[in-house]
């Protein structure tokens, strides 16, 4: 069981991460794995209300955030930032305890717990993206229904390779207003998130940004490994989330033991969007996981 109320660091390949531990209380304790590649646990803020009732650890992932941040490239891999969360969970003691993903965070909880099943008793998959192909898929569709100068914009940059320019970050901007996070403002949270965040992380292993793929998580599919999950299992996704509520059901329905639930006035950030009813959502899965432990 992890200690009440922590912080520090622990070595890993590459160099040192942050990790801070909340709470207590009866509930066993959950692992937050934040999105990215490359961003922070910053944007996990609303999820210390959880910490009332059990432990809960944070940590950025090498890269970003309060960890350090190495220029080797070949660090930015899956296997990597595996054997890393198994690392800290040895540090912390967490012989037993739930995980709780978002984004990429649930494709990091999906080849963890493949790789080390053991004392693992649930996942909330929220948001997730467990199939690039289908990821990319629902991102064409929701670019399609954007305004078609934007599209425009985007197409000519993506074939010029100038992804980096402001009039692309523009409309960049319309889908992700849209898909990604629709609140203004911005909570300063996810602001402080967004500039300590790891560019080279995500520049790495996913690209340019949400919906233009060049890194070398392109080819990730573990869709037809999700047979192997035989633990209790959320899914969730906001109704015009990025990762499409029809994608998200499916992840559901190859998965033996699982829940799914949509977010009705959320896109990707449901944890934001409706903190209440994610935090309802989740401390109840997590609270009827614990029973049966």
């Amino acid at each position: 069981m992890a200690e009440q109320n922590k912080a520090g660091y622990v070595d890993v390949p590459g160099g040192k991460v942050w990790y801070e531990v909340l709470g207590g209380g009866g509930g066993l304790p959950l692992i937050t794995l934040h999105g990215g590649p490359g961003s922070t646990h910053f944007g996990f803020e609303p999820l210390k209300a959880l910490s009332e009732n059990r432990p809960v650890v944070f940590y950025d992932q090498l890269g970003c955030g309060n960890s350090d941040r190495p220029d080797d490239l070949s660090l930015w891999t899956v296997e990597r930032f595996v054997e890393e969360l198994h690392i800290l969970r040895n540090h912390l003691g967490l012989d037993r305890c739930h995980i709780l993903g978002h984004s990429w965070g649930t494709m990091l909880g999906m080849d963890y717990y493949l790789a080390h099943p053991d004392g693992i008793l649930s996942l909330v998959q929220s948001s997730p993206c467990i199939s690039i192909q289908r990821w990319i898929e629902d991102c064409n569709n929701y670019r399609n229904q954007l305004p078609a100068e934007v599209q425009a914009v985007m197409a000519e940059h993506e074939k010029a390779g100038t992804t980096g320019s402001e009039e692309y970050k523009d409309a960049e901007k319309e889908f992700n207003k849209r898909h990604v996070l629709r609140m203004d403002p911005v909570p300063e949270a996810v602001l402080h998130g967004r500039r300590e965040r790891g560019t080279v992380v995500y520049e790495t292993m996913w690209g340019p940004n949400e919906f233009f793929m060049t890194g070398n998580l392109a080819d990730y599919d573990r869709s037809g490994d999700l047979h192997q999950i035989s633990i209790p299992t959320l899914y969730s996704c906001g109704r015009f989330d990025e990762a499409a509520p029809d994608t998200v059901n499916w992840y559901a329905e190859l998965t033996p033991n699982a829940e799914f639930f949509v977010y009705e006035n959320s896109a990707h950030m449901p944890h934001w969007e409706e903190t209440s009813r994610y935090i309802s959502v989740v401390r109840d899965f997590l609270r009827r996981t614990d029973e049966l432990a």
